[in-house]
């Protein structure tokens, strides 16, 4: 892929789609953001 990592080619796509669906439905988007920061102070802790 010219240089770009497979894994973070699906997290670029992932990311877009979730972009995506926040805009579409704003409660959905509150809950993304909720879940994003519970994994990224779950994974701060367990390294």
């Amino acid at each position: 892929m010219n240089g770009l990592d497979t894994r973070t080619a699906v997290l670029l796509l992932a990311g877009a789609g979730a972009t995506y669906v926040a805009f579409l439905h704003p409660a959905v988007g509150v809950a993304v953001l909720v879940g994003l920061a519970v994994v990224g102070l779950l994974h701060a802790l367990m390294r």
